[in-house]
């Protein structure tokens, strides 16, 4: 178990560090108010004109920090705070949720990509655990590793979603940023986009460090596969 403390401890303090900057951050832009007054429901609204999306709905869910966008659906849904709320948080996440609808539109590769992998990466995320637990049960007891390196493969296939996210967030979020940039009818000051931007930013990291847990989780298990722990 050395080698895994070794590897996690330092992804999870990071990762609990993340999680609580990035709660923190959306806490505080929630309590304030757009000059501009605009919702987070009219800010999607306006960006997907603005960008030709007419077809294209927003939509309100009661699930806090639930925002996304489903592309086989397209529709845009905004927790409850985004869609009604009047804040820079409410701003942000609305830009960058329509950010991905514009991805869907211009075909954006990454976007397209991942899209295609989420069917098979949630049937692989429902049955791993248990995958995992046999195969290295197997190892320890049978030195047979076909069900552990089975286990490894679908590690490595999340792993290569969660990898895969990453240009798919920044990129929403850079496309929210330019968007409010040109947009002086929602973001009145200088100072409210650098706002915005911090807050996207706090968004992003929660991808970048699901991203090390992930690897971090893969390594772990190759290295048992190939009996290289001393567990």
């Amino acid at each position: 178990m050395g080698l895994y403390f070794f590897l996690i401890i330092p992804v999870l303090i990071l990762s609990m560090f993340v999680q609580w900057r990035f709660r923190s951050k959306f806490s505080q832009y929630a309590e304030m108010q757009l000059n501009s007054g605009f919702s987070g429901k009219e800010v999607a609204e306006k960006m997907l004109r603005d960008n030709g999306i007419y077809d294209v709905k927003v939509m309100s869910t009661d699930v806090q920090l639930s925002d996304h966008y489903n592309p086989s659906e397209k529709t845009i849904n905004l927790s409850t705070d985004v869609y009604y709320g009047r804040s820079i948080a409410a701003a942000a996440v609305a830009a960058h949720e329509c950010g991905h609808a514009i991805q869907q539109a211009k075909s954006y590769g990454w976007l397209e990509l991942r899209t295609n992998m989420v069917p098979v990466v949630s049937i692989t995320s429902n049955l791993l655990q248990w995958v995992l637990i046999i195969g290295v049960l197997l190892i320890a007891f049978t030195f047979n590793p076909i069900v552990l390196a089975i286990g490894v493969f679908g590690l490595t296939l999340i792993t290569i979603f969660t990898m895969i996210t990453l240009p798919v967030e920044f990129d929403a979020s850079k496309r929210a940023l330019m968007w409010l940039k040109n947009n002086k009818e929602v973001l009145y000051s200088p100072e409210e986009h650098v706002q915005v931007r911090d807050a996207l930013w706090w968004a992003a990291m929660t991808y970048v460090v699901a991203a090390l847990g992930a690897m971090t989780n893969l390594i772990y298990y190759i290295s048992i596969l190939f009996g290289r722990t001393k567990d």
